[in-house]
């Protein structure tokens, strides 16, 4: 095989905006696609089929292949579901776009409980159930691709989302040790931090940015990780308006302190440790 050509792949939240791109276009290359969608509003409220179903149209009127399904991914139950689906349908699967994702905005002042755990069960346990579902099928036949969808608002930070940016940047941790647990196995974890003209972003950027960008830039990137070819791993992506950048850790030379130092000498010397200027990409130090 090449490309995604005759590959499996599950693409979550994809009843619209990015996730219905992805799927078009993943199809569109010769993959199988289970278009997975719960169906509800932004705020993961309210359920129907009428979304995926809707993208699964689309997918079969062109010429390709793909099959529905309405489970959610904040649950095992419902993510075992989802690989049931590929497989009932497909006899296989190969590959995963983790993309299904809900906001509850609210500044940190104000946040509750209920709009911490909605956030971070679809966001970050969606990405955990989908992959912990899929991972011994990846293992067993000794191949899988994985893409979760992370955000610049969990690598860089925004007003108003910390409980989505905490969720975005667990993700990161996550595929960067599936990164290292799947080398052998020819499985890679990538993310990728989409900016573009979804629901999810109508209210928070103007009309004039929104309208440069579209989310056809987004998904061929989605695509090349998915390929055969593409053996990356454990690189995050910033894409948008047609600009693809890869962001990275930095680590500066650092301070070495042959004896534990008093309080003092740590501050005569923090604009030395806290300097970036000559900073290299980052290792881990137990590696």
């Amino acid at each position: 095989m090449s490309g995604v050509d005759g590959r499996v792949i599950i693409v979550t939240g994809a009843g619209g905006g990015l996730g219905r791109e992805y799927a078009l276009l993943l199809a569109a290359n010769g993959a199988r696609v289970v278009v997975n969608d719960l169906g509800g509003a932004r705020d993961g409220s309210g359920s129907g089929s009428e979304m995926a179903d809707k993208v699964v149209a689309e997918i079969r009127e062109a010429g390709g292949e793909a099959v529905a399904n309405y489970d959610s991914v904040a649950t095992a139950e419902g993510a075992a579901a989802i690989v049931a689906t590929a497989l009932d349908a497909f006899g296989a699967v190969h590959g995963v776009v983790s993309n299904a994702g809900i906001l509850r905005d609210v500044s940190y002042a104000k946040m509750t409980d209920a709009q911490w755990d909605a956030v971070i069960q679809v966001h970050l346990y969606g990405g955990y159930n989908i992959t912990r579902a899929l991972w011994p099928h990846f293992r067993e036949q000794r191949y899988g691709r994985i893409v979760v969808i992370t955000s610049t608002s969990g690598l860089f930070g925004n007003f108003g989302q910390s409980n989505y940016g905490a969720a975005k940047m667990g993700l990161v941790g996550l595929i960067n040790t599936l990164s290292i647990e799947g080398a052998k196995y020819d499985i890679t974890a990538n993310a990728i931090a989409p900016i573009a003209a979804t629901r999810m972003t109508a209210d928070i950027a103007s009309a004039d940015l929104l309208a440069k960008l579209s989310t056809a830039f987004v998904a061929p990137v989605v695509t090349q990780l998915m390929t055969d070819e593409c053996t990356d791993t454990g690189s995050v992506l910033v894409l948008g308006g047609g600009l693809v950048q890869r962001v990275q850790l930095f680590q500066n030379a650092g301070v070495q302190f042959e004896q534990p130092p008093t309080l003092a000498e740590v501050a005569d010397r923090w604009a030395e440790i806290t300097d970036m200027s000559a900073a290299v990409p980052a290792k881990n130090p137990l590696h």
